[in-house]
């Protein structure tokens, strides 16, 4: 999509500060980090939300993956970590193109909203 900034950051037209690429996933530091640790995991194909992954998809589950991943490169994933999807407006989603918050490195409390 023309006007979407992590397709935009996908294609390399927006400079960011990559921590992990494959095929089909791109993670970033997130320019406004709301924890010492806090990644974006985004698909590089657009979809704009979990809801519309294909049933028959396992991009979820890779994108999972990756995080489990970046959590342990990180340092993070023995003291803890949290992985947050947002999911349209009242779920406080800003930017329809699906993306997981990798989030870590303090006590995160609960609830978070």
């Amino acid at each position: 999509m023309l006007d979407c900034i992590f397709c935009s950051i996908v294609n390399g037209n927006i400079p960011s500060n990559k921590v992990y690429e494959d095929d089909e996933i791109l993670a970033f530091r997130d320019i406004a980090p709301e924890a010492p640790v806090h990644i974006v995991i985004v698909p590089k194909m657009h979809v704009a939300n979990i809801l519309d992954l294909d049933e028959s998809s396992d991009l979820g589950q890779k994108m999972l993956k990756v995080a489990s991943k970046i959590a342990k490169d990180e340092g993070i994933a023995e003291s803890g970590f949290r992985i947050v999807n947002n999911c349209n407006a009242d779920g406080g989603q800003t930017v329809y193109h699906l993306h997981f918050h990798l989030l870590g490195g303090r006590n995160l409390k609960w609830p978070p909203g």
